[in-house]
């Protein structure tokens, strides 16, 4: 019965993921953009807008398909989770470089951000099935789920 109560949630956690990376992406290059430069790692400073545009366009591709694609779920789980370890970079950077952006103005604010990466990757690939389907067949990525 538990079983059952958490597939039910996957698929409107998957719909909240992929509304959630499409406003983000949006806001790449919309309103956030200033913030999100403060997150490119120090390396990529001198292209930090692109860098930024870029990964805006990223996000809200991923989040698009996880809102239309449901063939390939699995699939993009783990694209998704692969970004969002690519991606932590830039929070480690923030967090190493003291840099304030979105609120995090303290180590320990910026500390508590770097947890939260690992979460949105378990996310990532827990609603799309990938995870399970990895577990599952012992065969790697799946496009069902």
């Amino acid at each position: 019965m538990f079983t059952d109560q958490v597939n039910t949630l996957r698929n409107p956690a998957q719909i909240l993921l992929g509304g959630f990376l499409t406003f983000a992406g949006i806001t790449h290059l919309t309103t956030n953009r200033v913030e999100f430069q403060a997150q490119v790692p120090t390396l990529l400073q001198p292209q930090a807008d692109l860098v930024v545009l870029v990964s805006g366009v990223v996000e809200i591709a991923l989040g698009l398909s996880l809102l239309i694609l449901w063939r390939y779920r699995t699939r993009i789980g783990w694209i998704v989770a692969a970004f969002f370890v690519a991606v932590f970079w830039g929070n480690i950077s923030q967090f190493l470089n003291g840099v304030d952006a979105f609120g995090l103005d303290s180590d320990a604010a910026r500390a508590i951000r770097l947890v939260f990466q690992p979460v949105l990757v378990a996310w990532a690939l827990w609603c799309t099935g990938a995870w399970r389907s990895y577990r599952s067949r012992g065969k790697g990525i799946s496009s069902s789920s």
